[in-house]
């Protein structure tokens, strides 16, 4: 009895520690998100890169195809929105976030950009991966 009572006092304390650390890494996901949020109002698209991972592997899907690479990545935005103007003001509404694993998590929302011209919008699923102890976005597909 007594034995079993100190696997289940373990079993507790691993859930409970777990139920932490998955809210801890929701958190940090989102904080990475708000601060990819306010550094496209800022116009500044080389913070907003700070939130995806600084590798040739990245992957970002979006109207036109598939693009490898953050650099890659960075150019095709700067590309698509050459000013502020054109950058206008980015939401991102958070619909879903799961921790697939310790070191591995799933977001799903959406996206809208208010600007002076027009308002778009669509929605997004990334892949996101810690490294080194920090959250990135390894896999983006935005549509």
């Amino acid at each position: 009895m007594k034995r079993l009572l100190t696997c289940s006092l373990l079993l507790l304390a691993c859930y409970r520690a777990t139920a932490q650390n998955t809210a801890s890494d929701e958190l940090s996901i989102r904080q990475v998100m708000a601060s990819q949020e306010s550094a496209w109002n800022r116009a500044d698209l080389e913070g907003f890169m700070q939130g995806y991972w600084k590798s040739d592997s990245l992957r970002f899907i979006g109207s036109r195809g598939l693009t490898y690479g953050w650099q890659a990545t960075l150019d095709n935005y700067k590309k698509s929105y050459p000013d502020a103007d054109a950058m206008g003001k980015l939401s991102f509404t958070i619909l879903s976030i799961e921790i697939l694993a310790p070191e591995s998590a799933f977001v799903v929302g959406k996206w809208h950009l208010a600007r002076t011209k027009d308002e778009i919008g669509g929605h997004y699923t990334l892949l996101w991966k810690k490294i080194n102890g920090a959250w990135v976005i390894v896999a983006d597909h935005s549509s």
